[in-house]
């Protein structure tokens, strides 16, 4: 992997890094995700006016770029890794909650939904730079 020195002292990907089809593959990754959170979803009989409000819940995360890139990235991600939608998934069926088991899919579909759209995990250094390459160019 080569990094590209940025004017901050940070790095960031270089473009090469995302030629090919693995940014592709990452993107079609993203929209099974959503298709698959959607599907239990709905599977599970949940509410689609709770899926409709909740669903960009998420990028409250964005917020967190009002006090810098290295602050936004922390919590732009904080909310956007499958790690914490399994975590209340599994809390939630722990103790028998469809509530929480509801809530994880929906944001476990918000973030395959980004993904699939080339919206990926943040670099400190731009909102632009992410892990599926540059946004926004």
């Amino acid at each position: 992997m080569t990094l590209a020195a940025t004017a901050t002292g940070l790095s960031r990907p270089d473009r090469a890094e995302f030629a090919g089809g693995v940014r592709g593959l990452l993107r079609l990754e993203g929209a099974a995700a959503v298709a698959g959170a959607a599907a239990l979803y709905a599977h599970a009989g949940y509410s689609w006016r709770l899926f409709a409000v909740l669903f960009l819940v998420p990028d409250v995360g964005m917020l967190g770029y009002l006090a810098g890139p290295k602050a936004g990235a922390a919590t732009y991600n904080a909310l956007h890794v499958y790690v914490a939608p399994f975590l209340l998934a599994v809390l939630g069926l722990g103790l028998a909650s469809k509530t929480a088991v509801a809530v994880a899919m929906i944001w476990a579909a918000h973030i395959g939904f980004d993904r699939a759209l080339g919206y990926g995990l943040k670099y400190p250094t731009a909102f632009g730079d992410t892990h599926l390459g540059r946004k926004g160019r």
